[in-house]
């Protein structure tokens, strides 16, 4: 498969309302052939824009539960039938218990909804790679919105980070983010083993989010 690169629009002021389906149009426009480029809109915005876009939409979130008495939550279910193709899981701003997130990921599994769970710090990394996601994003913390790539300041755990998973679940793909913002970055993830990386803030809150993506997947 191709490597994954999958934009995070949090709920940056670029990338909210209105705003959101025009910048995910703008990704949309982006043409390359060695590529998946998906995005992960705010929950309040990831309808429209899997209904009005060719993109690959991930939930930024979603709950252990299925459709019924589930105030305020949101089901892996409703995710699917609605467009989306699958779900960030246990980001750093929003860890989830791991008993919770197994049954989450199970529920995902029977809904056919692809999932990218995060991991801070290898030993995360194993303990997740046993639910066997598509996707493992390892993510150290203290580099998420910062201006050095995770690729520049932590190669060595990257390459080890992906081995520990590899070996305990083969068919898992292994994405790295925190701090991606350059060509580099992504060639380097490239070349430590990883299949795909996580972009936050430096498409959002660029000046020309089509080109700059565009220059960033030369």
């Amino acid at each position: 498969m191709k490597p994954l690169i999958l934009i995070n629009f949090k709920t940056y002021p670029e990338a909210i309302g209105k705003k959101a389906l025009l910048l995910a149009q703008e990704i949309a426009k982006v043409r390359k052939k060695n590529y998946l480029i998906a995005v992960a809109p705010s929950l309040l915005t990831v309808k429209e824009i899997a209904e009005k876009t060719n993109l690959i939409v991930f939930a930024q979130h979603c709950d252990p539960v299925i459709l019924g008495a589930h105030t305020g939550s949101i089901s892996p279910a409703e995710l699917k039938a609605i467009g989306v193709q699958g779900t960030i899981l246990n980001h750093s701003e929003w860890k989830i218990p791991f008993t919770i997130l197994k049954e989450t990921v199970r529920l995902c599994n029977k809904y056919k909804l692809k999932t990218i769970i995060c991991a801070s710090t290898i030993h995360e990394a194993k303990k997740i790679a046993r639910l066997h996601p598509e996707y493992l994003a390892y993510e150290p913390k203290e580099l998420i919105g910062g201006t050095i790539s995770v690729t520049e300041a932590k190669p060595d755990t990257i390459v080890k980070a992906v081995e520990a998973v590899k070996k305990i679940s083969p068919k898992s793909r292994v994405l790295c983010g925190a701090g991606v913002h350059t060509k580099e970055d992504i060639k380097h993830a490239l070349l430590l083993g990883t299949e795909g990386v996580l972009i936050g803030h430096a498409v959002p809150k660029a000046k020309d989010p089509r080109k700059f993506l565009e220059e960033l997947l030369m």
